[in-house]
């Protein structure tokens, strides 16, 4: 196990896709039925953190943290503690499919459940990774109403769906803090051997949404593409994030000085 690095609170594994995509599919592969917890924080999370302490419970027991976020990258790189590169959780979940694929060959099928989105997202998206990763099998999709999270008799329908279908991966795209709990509070109750807490990245699958281009990405600017795209939903966020994210940097870099410099 790779030593964490502690950045603004949090514990993350300094780990580059295809790294942490194996130690995804090879917890898939276990035979014991322990939910492991996957997250990866970008600037929104670090601000939520900050306030949320159930948010925070649920970052303390994550099985593996990764950076999705590009300034949480460069932050790590100013500290001196460097992260490897960004691995976001809408390009994690393609990435373990792709390596199930390669591994076909005398092994079983990855089954996947699919747990968040609009209704018939989730239908659309195992039809392409049907098409895409034939050796990732979608067992089950759910798309859960308004406020399940507060409704016992839809949390413990939810949970039925799970066990039933017997998934390797629970992909859960409730968007944060809502995914996190919800899998923090249930996660000795579901019968997958990971849960993956990856935002929009079911709507990515179904082509609900569009990435953003390749070259946005790499260069850390595909927050800019997804407020051109949602203004309204998102605008409002990422110009709070961008007022706190520094204050917080600004603090990290006096903690992270010697004593007396």
């Amino acid at each position: 196990m790779t030593d964490r690095v502690s950045l603004f609170g949090i514990h993350i594994d300094p780990l580059r896709m295809p790294e942490a995509a194996a130690r995804v599919l090879q917890w898939s592969r276990l035979p014991e039925w322990r939910c492991r917890t996957v997250v990866t924080p970008n600037v929104d999370h670090v601000v939520m953190l900050e306030r949320n302490e159930a948010f925070r419970r649920a970052y303390a027991d994550a099985d593996l943290v990764l950076a999705d976020g590009m300034p949480v990258v460069l932050s790590s790189k100013l500290l001196r503690k460097p992260l490897p590169e960004r691995v976001t959780g809408a390009d994690l979940v393609p990435a373990v499919f792709a390596r199930a694929q390669e591994q076909e060959d005398g092994a079983p099928h990855l089954r996947v459940f699919l747990l968040g989105a609009a209704p018939g997202v989730g239908d659309r998206a195992a039809a392409l990774i049907g098409r895409d990763w034939p050796a990732v099998e979608v067992v089950g999709t759910y798309s859960p109403p308004l406020g399940f999270e507060r409704d016992e008799g839809e949390n413990r329908r939810i949970l039925e769906l799970v066990a039933a279908a017997e998934p390797d991966v629970l992909v859960v795209g409730l968007g944060a803090p809502k995914q996190e709990l919800w899998v923090h509070a249930h996660r000795s109750e579901i019968r997958a051997k990971v849960a993956l807490c990856v935002g929009a990245a079911i709507d990515f699958l179904a082509g609900n949404k569009g990435r953003a281009p390749h070259w946005m990405r790499r260069c850390g600017l595909e927050w800019m593409h997804r407020v051109l795209t949602e203004p309204r939903r998102l605008a409002a966020r990422y110009a709070r994030d961008a007022w706190i994210f520094p204050r917080l940097l600004w603090r990290e870099w006096r903690g992270s000085r010697p004593a007396g410099a």
